[in-house]
């Protein structure tokens, strides 16, 4: 991918996290709307001047220099954290709030307004998931994720064990009968080709989750609510059920 391509999709990716619309940047650089769809498109960006580009950047709240850094590192996001880093994030409820609200792309400003954290105890969290490579801390306290779009916990890791034995019990124990909130539990006996099939449908479902997670990004905070997804499938039957099998 050239450089131009991935500053243009840094430009594109911010718009769309911020829910600015190619009208918004027409109407504060003076320009059509249609202008701006050609100045974005990739075959016409390699012609933009660095004044044009540097507007750009501007209106998103960034300069050339930090959109220019923010294409490069795109190619070198993480995937995961280590376990030593997990095991960090568990130690302290108040790091593991504000590392889950900057993965969801929470702003500083939204933190200090929701929950009971001080300005001084929030950076102080910032700068800690700063060092951990899991976010950029840039001036005026803004924060940039340097996770890549699949990135995930470990499968056996401490934030996995921590939800499962903490979050899953709470999460579980609604009774699923409110608007928006759904639960299902089916058993059958699947062949093989059949659980596969099955299984490849629920990664479809993950991926669809996580593109309406990046295209809720465009609505303010107040609109978008924490939901949680639990999707699950192995082959099971009731333990008092494999206690009457007989012994072979």
């Amino acid at each position: 991918m050239t450089e131009i391509r991935q500053i243009l999709n840094s430009i594109k990716f911010q718009l769309k996290q911020q829910g600015k619309t190619y009208r918004d940047v027409a109407l504060a650089l003076d320009l059509s709307e249609a202008s701006i769809k050609r100045l974005l498109s990739v075959e016409n960006g390699a012609s933009m001047s660095v004044e044009r580009l540097a507007q750009l950047c501007h209106f998103l709240g960034f300069s050339l220099m930090e959109i220019t850094q923010e294409a490069n590192a795109s190619n070198a996001r993480i995937h995961t954290l280590s376990v030593a880093q997990e095991k960090e994030l568990v130690s302290d409820s108040k790091l593991l709030l504000v590392a889950v609200c900057a993965i969801n792309h929470w702003q500083f400003e939204d933190i200090l307004r929701v929950y009971q954290i001080t300005e001084t105890e929030c950076l102080s969290k910032l700068l800690r998931l700063d060092k951990l490579q899991l976010i950029s801390v840039l001036p005026g306290n803004r924060i940039r994720l340097n996770i890549a779009r699949d990135f995930d916990w470990l499968v056996h890791g401490p934030i996995r064990d921590y939800f499962r034995e903490s979050g899953m019990p709470d999460f579980l124990k609604a009774a699923f009968h409110q608007e928006n909130e759904s639960m299902y539990f089916l058993h059958g006996m699947l062949t093989e080709p059949a659980m596969q099939k099955f299984h490849a449908e629920l990664r479809q479902l993950k991926q669809s989750f996580a593109e309406l997670h990046t295209e809720s990004l465009a609505s303010p905070l107040k609109k978008r609510r924490g939901t949680g997804l639990l999707m699950a499938m192995r082959e099971w039957e009731p333990a008092s059920f494999t206690a009457l099998r007989k012994k072979h």
